[in-house]
């Protein structure tokens, strides 16, 4: 009983975590979403709500870099398994990057108004939206900032799952625009913080970020290798660690 009652206030924390900061940041966050040319004071922001949460929630990242990234665009993907996974790419990167989600997320109180105001929201069962992507995108990545992009499209509700299939978004991105994309690991989220209620604990979170995979040169018929090349990557180290 007295662990089912730690696990709802657990909980309950953590939107007190995801919300009472967004509220207190408010007036900046109404200022500097007001014009995308101030995103990167934005960012700082996110980055700064992001280390609460994380801290907050009793989690210790641990990270570990392959290859550092330069101040220059990039495609940052990652496995999905949790909310969480938001938060700590936020902190784990420093160059401004603008994420790719669903539109749903929109619609969480407090977080969602943000959401939609700082990210590029995707209708996956609607193609005008998916089109729209690369032109929000082709323009963010024209100021100087780097994407976002979960291939896996979601937290699959299948936990036995290690790692979901990708979709092409990202990979046609990264091409299209010849930027590198950055594979990273996030090992312990799904233990850590699961989309089970009743499951998750405090404790470590261990990020790796892996060899970047260079486009330039590529056209879109090298896409499926890529994208292929990009989960085997990431599934080799998950099955490593598991």
């Amino acid at each position: 009983m007295m662990k089912i009652l730690g696990s709802v206030f657990w909980r309950i924390w953590y939107n007190i975590l995801l919300g009472l900061p967004i509220i207190l940041m408010s007036p900046l966050l109404l200022l500097f979403t007001s014009r995308e040319k101030w995103y990167p004071y934005t960012y700082k922001l996110g980055r700064i709500w992001a280390t609460i949460i994380i801290y907050g929630m009793g989690f210790s990242p641990e990270i570990t870099r392959l290859q550092k990234m330069e101040q220059k665009s990039y495609m940052l993907i990652a496995n999905h398994t949790s909310m969480v996974d938001i938060m700590l790419m936020f902190y784990v990167v420093k160059n401004p990057f603008v994420f790719v989600g669903k539109h749903e997320l929109a619609k969480i109180p407090i977080f969602g108004f943000f959401y939609k105001r700082t990210c590029i929201l995707v209708d996956r069962s609607d193609s005008k939206s998916r089109r729209e992507v690369f032109n929000h995108a082709q323009r963010r990545l024209s100021q100087g900032l780097s994407i976002c992009i979960f291939p896996e499209g979601g937290i699959s509700d299948e936990t036995s799952i290690i790692l979901d299939s990708f979709k092409d978004g990202a990979f046609r991105l990264a091409i299209e625009h010849q930027i590198p994309i950055v594979p990273m690991v996030f090992y312990d989220n799904k233990k850590r913080f699961p989309a089970v209620f009743f499951e998750g604990s405090p404790g470590r979170m261990r990020v790796k970020i892996l060899q970047f995979i260079e486009t330039k040169g590529k056209d879109l018929h090298e896409k499926r290798n890529l994208k292929n090349e990009a989960r085997q990557l990431i599934l080799a180290e998950l099955e490593k660690n598991a």
